[in-house]
Parts: C-alpha cells; structure tokens; sequence
C-alpha cells in the first residue's frame, strides 16, 4: 500500500488552508515579510560584511524576536487554539503583541548605540 504522494499531501494543505481566516492569513503574510528580511539581513551580511556589527546583530535579532512574537500572536487569534487561551480576548492578544514590539524596538534601538 503506497502512502499519499507529494502532489496530493501540498494539494491538501493548500485546500486546508484556503480555508483560514482573512486575520490568520494577514498574520501569515507578516511573518513571510519578517522572514525575507532576516534573510536578506543576513545575505548582506555574508556578502558585503559586518563592519557596524551592532547594527547588524540588533537588525537581525529584532527579526528574530518579531518572528516569535508573530508566532504567538497567530496562535492566540487561531480558533482553534481558544480552549488553550480561555481568559485572552483577540484584542487583549494584539494590544499585547504591540507592547511587546514596543520594548523589543526599544531594547534593539539601545542596543545600536
């Protein structure tokens, strides 16, 4: 018995995933943003130098950190995980995930110099 192909596995999870919600797709399209610019950080990085090396480092954790924090964000707005965040409305999960990048840019914009 052959197991399911590559073609039908990707075919699935698009359908699956048609079927998201415009919020959980908006957050996804953030973290694909995040993502290409850590990459493109650190191609630059490879390719031109590090010269100012707390620009870079702080450029690079701050994609990082936003990643992670997007992460979260999407799993707290998923409705499938509301039984796991009873007590935490959407709103409360943004306003949160705002605060959050407020002291990461903050940390990151000192640590710069």
């Amino acid at each position: 018995m052959a197991g399911p192909t590559l073609v039908s596995v990707l075919t699935r999870l698009w359908g699956d995933y048609l079927k998201t919600s415009t919020r959980l797709k908006i957050i996804d399209a953030y973290m694909v943003y995040i993502f290409l610019t850590g990459v493109m950080q650190f191609v630059y990085c490879c390719l031109v130098g590090t010269f100012p090396f707390n620009s870079f480092l702080s450029g690079f954790i701050s994609t990082i950190a936003s990643f992670v924090l997007a992460a979260c964000l999407r799993l707290q707005c998923n409705p499938e995980n509301k039984a796991h965040f009873e007590g935490i409305s959407q709103e409360r999960a943004f306003a949160d995930f705002l605060f959050c990048h407020l002291i990461l840019h903050l940390v990151v914009l000192n640590f710069i110099g």
